[in-house]
């Protein structure tokens, strides 16, 4: 019955949906899209802040460590980011958190931080990722983060502790100082709190600038923190240089299939030397330019003044999503061409490989 009153009520709707009227009340109620009512934010660091969000119809919970798409509308136009959801499933309110840091020149992440106020609203994706914990298998975690990285991970802690089963974990966290850890307190809280729980902070920019490069991740550093890391199963999150001497640390011990890698930024193959671009043509939006061989396609199109859709701008959400009408491109992440009609195409992550035609 109620499906069939939507129907009816579709009719004179049209051109629009009963869910648009619906938005215009309460933009919780819509069906066409997910959004969020942002409840409240909290400062966590003089550049990081948390925004306490509450979904609307449609939201399904998450597990620890995933992520979502979140847009904002700066100066007219559409922008989506993807940021690990902090706070555990087991949180009994309804609502999750978000947690932001302000980068440099990052516009969506500095609008979010500044200008996001209580009572706004935000549409959302859902929860999406692979880099969570297991289920059913008992594990002794390493966490290795450093900065926002901690996000995903806090989310991990969260959930450990709501459910009063805080496992033997090891916690090696960078932040530049100590007012710059991201959860500070209640990360120190949680290590009094759960005697499992060894919370090992390391502020790298302490001991001055010249210094700094003795606080980073090394191997003998690991080994003093945590002597069992190679009996252990490790989720690392931070910035890529952090990452990649963690992964080339645990390739080199042969334990890599144990290592869970979350990235801000993806890893991009060398582009060949005699990579050669070509004309794009963006057919849906009838624009047409030209590129180069090793510029993400989703950047020539914004050059090009369009505004398409799109998340986390490293190949993992697929929110940017495109068909391959004709032509070939190349994925920047491992050299593969694309040259298949009808193909989805990542445009974040995905070059001109000679003339080209998207469906965009």
């Amino acid at each position: 019955m109620k499906a069939r009153l939507l129907d009816l009520a579709g009719l004179f709707a049209t051109p629009l949906r009963p869910s648009h009227y619906l938005e215009l009340v309460n933009p919780l109620w819509t069906t066409h899209r997910l959004q969020a009512r942002v409840e409240s934010v909290w400062d966590e660091t003089a550049d990081a802040r948390t925004l306490t969000l509450r979904p609307g119809r449609g939201w399904r919970s998450h597990r620890a460590g995933q992520f979502i798409r979140v847009g904002a509308s700066i100066d007219g136009l559409r922008h989506t980011r993807t940021y690990s959801i902090s706070s555990a499933p087991e949180r009994g309110d309804e609502c999750i958190t978000i947690t932001v840091k302000a980068v440099d020149g990052g516009r969506v992440s500095r609008h979010l931080v500044r200008q996001i106020k209580p009572g706004d609203y935000l549409p959302i994706g859902l929860p999406q990722g692979e880099f969570v914990l297991p289920e059913a298998m008992p594990v002794r975690p390493l966490f290795i983060t450093a900065g926002s990285g901690i996000t995903p991970v806090m989310a991990m802690l969260r959930s450990y502790a709501a459910l009063g089963r805080m496992p033997d974990v090891t916690h090696i966290h960078y932040a530049p100082h100590a007012y710059d850890v991201i959860f500070g307190n209640e990360l120190k809280a949680l290590a009094a709190a759960h005697p499992g729980y060894k919370l090992k902070l390391v502020h790298t920019r302490e001991l001055g600038a010249e210094l700094s490069q003795r606080r980073h991740f090394s191997a003998e550093q690991l080994a003093e923190l945590c002597p069992d890391w190679a009996e252990r199963d490790v989720w690392g999150c931070g910035p890529a240089a952090l990452l990649g001497a963690v992964e080339s640390h645990w390739n080199q011990a042969g334990r890599a299939r144990h290592l869970h890698l979350e990235r801000f930024q993806a890893v991009l193959a060398p582009v060949p030397a005699d990579a050669a671009g070509g004309h794009v043509s963006f057919t849906t939006s009838k624009c047409e330019t030209d590129a180069d061989g090793h510029t993400p396609l989703l950047r020539v199109a914004e050059a090009a003044g369009l505004n398409p859709a799109h998340g986390c701008r490293m190949g993992i959400c697929h929110g940017c999503d495109a068909v391959l009408v004709s032509g070939c491109v190349r994925d920047l992440r491992t050299g593969a061409l694309i040259d298949e009609p009808g193909d989805k195409v990542q445009v974040c992550v995905s070059a001109a490989c000679g003339d080209v035609a998207l469906a965009l």
